[in-house]
């Protein structure tokens, strides 16, 4: 995977040129927020293991994301955890009270996050209006100093304060969050 060597700041958001305009919605909330931020911008990230290198330059392991539902498709979640976590759905399915979870359709994060597979992120759940997701982050991620994501996109990945995340964005996109041990 080729990654542009330069870290970025929220200082030097881009301009746009070649950009989703969700990637830059993004920049505009966390600028709005005042959420600073490190950026990197790379080739496709197409699973945890091509990030790997992204996480060494920006100092952080990049989380991953899963959209799950329930088995009825009427409860959806947003998992975030540890990039080296194995995720066993017996054990999150018990602590947050639900039968069976699976792998949600990719039409579902569109629709709700406005995010496409291998894009999933914390950061789509600004475009959740309708507040359909719950948002469960792993004891270990909430706890960290720094997390991890992409900005609605995975061409970039972002370091930004978990405190930040936690306790601006969160409360500013309408989100609350569960922290569930795996």
């Amino acid at each position: 995977m080729i990654i542009d060597p330069h870290v970025y700041t929220e200082k030097e958001k881009p301009d746009g040129t070649g950009r989703l305009p969700k990637e830059m919605a993004v920049y505009d909330l966390l600028e709005k927020l005042e959420i600073p931020y490190l950026r990197l911008d790379h080739e496709v990230a197409p699973s945890i293991e091509a990030c790997q290198d992204v996480d060494k330059i920006l100092g952080i392991e990049i989380c991953k994301n899963l959209f799950l539902c329930n088995r009825q498709k009427t409860d959806f979640y947003l998992l975030m955890m540890p990039g080296t976590k194995a995720f066993k759905t017996k054990e999150l399915s018990h602590q947050i009270g639900t039968a069976r979870l699976s792998f949600a359709d990719a039409a579902f994060m569109e629709e709700f996050l406005d995010i496409t597979p291998g894009s999933v992120s914390i950061m789509g759940l600004m475009n959740d209006k309708g507040n359909r997701v719950r948002l469960l982050i792993d004891r270990e991620v909430a706890e960290s100093e720094f997390l991890g994501c992409h900005p609605c996109i995975n061409t970039s990945s972002m370091k930004l304060r978990t405190k930040d995340v936690l306790e601006k964005f969160l409360p500013a996109v309408g989100h609350g969050y569960t922290v569930v041990e795996l």
